[in-house]
């Protein structure tokens, strides 16, 4: 009993050394990993390669390339461990020659790497990926707003958020993005590392309001999906519970433009015909992300992978069109002339059968549109007929979109405040008249005699409340 005690006693430093990080913000001068001071216990009794215990101090190694063969591998490990320390970067002046070891140590690491001067074997993959774990999973600070109690800000607008031990963490980001790209990784043995948790934890690191660290994110993690195949349905997986979550429950997550970026290089690479899964993607992600207040911020890249579905399966068309429209903005003028300039974009791309199923309800609110006291989005509205192909596509439905539509136009001209909009709209009744001037003065004949009847019931309208105010006079 005593012995099986003792073992047991034995393995729980291991576990402490992969498990227990310490936060980049400690206080202290020089901060130790708890498993530092304990030597790694090695789980095998069989011999083997022995892995040098981690030390409790920085300490200065030779180059790797200065080392005797045969000691190669130890010094390896050993400037690994160097890299595991942490250090306050809030004062600069704190440990400098010890945090410029571990920089010099990072970008050797880094070298060795990428021009592959040291084989590595699985040990030496082990220690490396759970050191870069430690510098990397960390409890990310809280963001601007969440601290002061204060609505979420607008990116473009505050200052960006710089994280202090950048110096280090691009280092160690640096270091994987090698790792994951070089050839010399064979995939059968790194994806044992970079398993599934792994990427749930880099996935949880995109909320981080450093630019700097979300890009990276994304290049390794899109290098991740690349080169492992074994984990694309996984990624794919987790990604779209993050947007789930996003949209449906928090509406507050750092890094949707990189996903979206991300996806956008996913959807490009789906095969055809389509699985239902992407479309699903489609319908239950994508268009939704259309819904929230901030979704101007990440509109760019949204709309890329919006129109990608469509050219990737013009069949799509009536679904995306029929979505945007569900999700229309109301009452937020900048947001719609991002729709309409989406819309425009997806227009492009779809075929003559495909739009005919939509244009009914697409230019009634393209009508409602062009009628927007506000100029810009009356303007942008306005532009789709200097569009070649949405032009082709309105002049062979204008039996249908021109009665939808002479209205708002006709409106404009006669009394919209903005004189650009007053030429705009003339120069797209020109075009329909160019187009079929006898259906244009049948719209007209419509139009005036539907103008007619608004007058006479106004008069009656009129003439009803003065009888009214009369007979309440005649009471009084």
């Amino acid at each position: 009993m005593f012995n099986k005690i003792m073992k047991r006693g034995q393995k729980k430093p291991s576990k402490e050394a992969i498990e227990a990080p310490v936060p980049t913000s400690a206080p202290s001068n020089v901060t130790v990993n708890h498993a530092s001071r304990v030597p790694a216990v090695t789980p095998h009794p069989t011999a083997g390669p022995v892995i040098p215990p981690r030390p409790a101090t920085v300490e200065v190694l030779p180059h790797l390339k200065d080392t005797p063969l045969h000691e190669k591998h130890g010094v390896f490990i050993r400037k690994v461990h160097v890299c595991c320390f942490f250090f306050n970067f809030v004062d600069t002046m704190k440990s400098a020659r010890e945090k410029e070891i571990k920089r010099q140590t990072l970008a050797e690491l880094i070298d060795i790497v990428q021009t592959g001067s040291c084989k590595m074997n699985e040990i030496m993959q082990d220690e490396m990926l759970k050191m870069i774990a430690l510098n990397i999973f960390r409890s990310l600070p809280p963001a601007a707003h969440e601290s002061t109690g204060g609505p979420g800000g607008d990116p473009e607008e505050d200052d960006m958020y710089m994280d202090p031990a950048w110096p280090h963490l691009q280092l160690v980001y640096e270091l994987l993005l090698r790792y994951v790209v070089s050839s010399d990784t064979d995939t059968k043995i790194a994806k044992r590392y970079l398993d599934h948790l792994f990427v749930l934890k880099l996935l949880d690191l995109f909320d981080t309001e450093d630019l700097r660290e979300r890009e990276y994110l994304k290049t390794i993690l899109h290098r991740i999906y690349g080169r492992f195949m074994v984990h694309r349905p996984f990624i794919r997986n987790a990604m779209n519970n993050i947007l789930y979550r996003f949209i449906f429950e928090t509406e507050k997550y750092g890094g949707v433009n990189e996903l979206l970026e991300i996806f956008g290089s996913i959807i490009n690479g789906f095969a055809l015909p389509m699985k239902e899964e992407h479309k699903l993607f489609l319908v239950r992600a994508l268009i939704p992300l259309h819904k929230p207040k901030s979704a101007t911020s990440y509109h760019q890249q949204l709309a890329y992978c919006m129109t990608l579905f469509v050219e990737k399966d013009f069949r799509l068309a009536d679904i995306v069109i029929t979505g945007l429209l569900k999700y229309w903005p109301i009452s937020n003028c900048g947001k719609e002339v991002l729709f309409l300039g989406e819309l425009e974009e997806i227009l492009e791309v779809t075929q003559s059968l495909e739009f005919q199923r939509c244009m009914v309800p697409l230019f009634k609110q393209i009508g409602r549109s062009i009628r927007s006291p506000h100029f810009q989005v009356a303007e942008r509205a306005l532009f789709w007929w200097n569009n070649e192909h949405i032009v082709g596509l309105i002049a062979e439905n204008r039996h249908v979109i021109l009665p939808i539509i002479f209205d708002p136009l006709e409106k404009n001209i006669q009394n919209h405040w903005n004189q650009a909009i007053n030429g705009l709209s003339c120069n797209v009744r020109r075009m329909f008249v160019e187009m079929d001037s006898d259906l244009y003065e049948q719209c007209q004949r419509q139009y005036n005699e539907k103008e007619a009847k608004a007058g006479e019931l106004e008069e009656k309208r009129v003439l009803s409340w003065q009888r009214l105010e009369e007979v309440a006079a005649q009471v009084a």
